[in-house]
């Protein structure tokens, strides 16, 4: 789950983290409130949608005065802004952060993320910060430096002091930029986050360390321990097939293509969509209903596969341990009558209960293309939407 920039900064607030001062504002009327209350010549008019890149797409604008605050809060409210992280669709600008300038000295990126090679949180730094940090990655890597945190011990001091040295923070100004570091990690462990990006962390003019943007994003599995953080949540800001899903526990991505597919289990539905894909089609989601689902819960995702006006055909694809090839057979009948289904339909079932799962769809009177395997499955499916 990710949040907005001016949460993530609210959020270190909390923990003692250093970060530039600002309020959300959701129209012209109220930026101009916000604008007012800061102390600076200087109010920075910021796009808060949950992707990067806002400033090169024309999301950040630099206000000198008053009236430039209410025209650039008019211009950006309600823009589609489109980044190199939204796709050509582009977001929708609902809600705005008004934020004090910064004399910003120089620039710097650190984060935090799961490493999974090593699978240990690692800290990233590097003193090339600010809008090209992708490019540095890929370009420079060497630039970027890591720290690997023993998971028992944690963060030390002297890792953060390292890589601040690593990352040519000024010596004088290494132990604010270790303990802002150390108050980053500590966010990160008791949040339950999964990535944390501060880019830029800025020196300022006046010899402080703090962060000028703020990226989290949260691992869902751990929400329940965190209603505060699950309060944050923007539904705007999300597709709302996988709003709809999450409320059966449904684990669903949209995608682009037309296929849609139901299947069981993580591995076997990645499996599904790349033998969709070698077979020429593309997949328009990934589908998992889980190992224990319900006819009701299957019925429901049929339904959100077919929200998807996109979708020219679905492809299921079960095979049955702890899910029922039957259980899944009455879903897709109930859910085909429901909907009126006139798409082709392929469906492959293997497993247990799969003889009667067989019995019930080809008593259901439904128009079904059965398949023996999954590359089966996927061929003929590709074939019924080409």
């Amino acid at each position: 789950m990710n949040i907005h920039e001016y949460q993530g900064k609210e959020l270190l607030r909390q923990y003692g983290v250093a970060v530039s001062y600002g309020t959300v504002a959701f129209s012209p009327e109220e930026a101009v409130k916000a604008a007012k209350e800061l102390s600076t010549d200087v109010v920075v008019v910021k796009a808060q949608i949950h992707a990067g890149g806002r400033g090169k797409a024309g999301g950040v604008k630099i206000a000198k005065n008053l009236d430039e605050v209410r025209t650039y809060a008019k211009e950006l409210l309600g823009k589609v802004l489109v980044t190199h992280q939204t796709g050509p669709e582009g977001k929708e600008i609902k809600r705005l952060l008004i934020e004090e300038g910064s004399d910003i000295k120089k620039e710097y990126y650190v984060g935090l993320v799961l490493d999974r090679q090593t699978a240990r949180v690692t800290l990233m730094g590097s003193e090339e910060g600010g809008v090209d940090i992708e490019e540095v990655s890929e370009n420079t890597p060497e630039k970027i430096f890591k720290e690997v945190i023993d998971p028992v011990v944690g963060l030390t001091g002297f890792q953060a002091r390292r890589m601040a040295f690593n990352m040519n923070i000024p010596p004088k100004l290494v132990n604010k930029a270790a303990k802002f570091m150390l108050g980053l990690y500590t966010v990160f462990i008791e949040k339950d986050a999964s990535i944390v990006e501060i880019n830029p962390l800025v020196e300022t003019g006046d010899g402080n360390i703090l962060a000028l943007d703020a990226k989290f994003d949260f691992d869902e599995n751990a929400l329940y321990r965190h209603k505060d953080i699950v309060e944050l949540r923007d539904f705007d800001e999300e597709d709302p097939k996988e709003i709809e899903a999450s409320k059966y526990d449904l684990s669903y991505i949209s995608l682009d293509g037309n296929i849609g597919c139901m299947v069981n289990g993580a591995g076997l539905a990645m499996a599904t969509m790349d033998t969709i894909n070698y077979y020429g089609g593309t997949p328009a989601n990934f589908l998992d209903v889980g190992g224990g689902a319900t006819a009701e819960k299957v019925t429901e995702a049929f339904k959100i596969i077919l929200s998807d006006k996109n979708v020219k055909g679905i492809f299921v694809n079960i095979f049955g341990g702890i899910m029922k090839c039957d259980i899944i057979a009455e879903g897709v009948i109930q859910a085909a009558k429901e909907v009126s289904l006139d798409v082709p339909l392929v469906v492959r079932l293997e497993g247990t209960n799969v003889e009667l799962g067989k019995k019930l769809l080809n008593e259901s009177g439904l128009n079904i293309v059965a398949a023996g395997t999954m590359a089966d499955g996927a061929k003929q499916i590709v074939e019924l939407v080409g």
